[in-house]
C-alpha cells in the first residue's frame, strides 16, 4: 500500500500542472467542441423525434394499426425500426468517438501532457 502511495506522489510531483484556461481557449479544443456539437446535437434531436413519434402516432392516429405484412401492423414495424435506429446511432457514435479521442490526444500533446496509456 505504501509503495502505491509513493508511486502516486512521485508521478504527481513530476508532472507539470496543466493550464486549463489555455487548453479551453486553444483553437484545437474549440474545433473539438464544434465537431462534437455538430455531430451529437442533430443525432440527439433525430433520436428524440423518432423515439417519440411512435407513442404520438399510436395515441392520436390509427395509421399504425393497419397491416404491413400479414398480421404484423405498422406499429410493430416502427417499433422494430427503433431498435435498428438505436444500434445504428451507437455504431456511428463509436466510430466518431475514435476521431474525438485522436483530437483529445493531439490537444494533450500540444499542451505538454502525454497520454498515460
Amino acid at each position: 500500500m505504501a509503495l502505491n502511495q509513493t508511486a502516486v506522489e512521485k508521478s504527481q510531483s513530476t508532472e507539470t500542472p496543466l493550464d486549463y484556461t489555455k487548453v479551453v481557449q486553444s483553437p484545437a479544443f474549440q474545433q473539438l467542441l464544434m465537431e462534437k456539437r455538430k455531430f451529437i446535437l442533430p443525432l440527439s434531436l433525430f433520436f428524440l423525434a423518432f423515439y417519440f413519434t411512435l407513442p404520438i402516432l399510436t395515441a392520436y392516429t390509427s395509421f399504425l394499426n393497419k397491416p404491413a405484412a400479414g398480421s404484423i401492423t405498422w406499429a410493430w414495424v416502427f417499433a422494430a425500426a427503433q431498435f435498428v435506429m438505436t444500434w445504428t446511432l451507437c455504431i456511428l457514435y463509436t466510430k466518431r468517438a475514435a476521431r474525438f479521442d485522436e483530437m483529445v490526444d493531439e490537444i494533450k500533446r500540444e499542451h505538454g501532457r502525454e497520454e498515460s496509456s
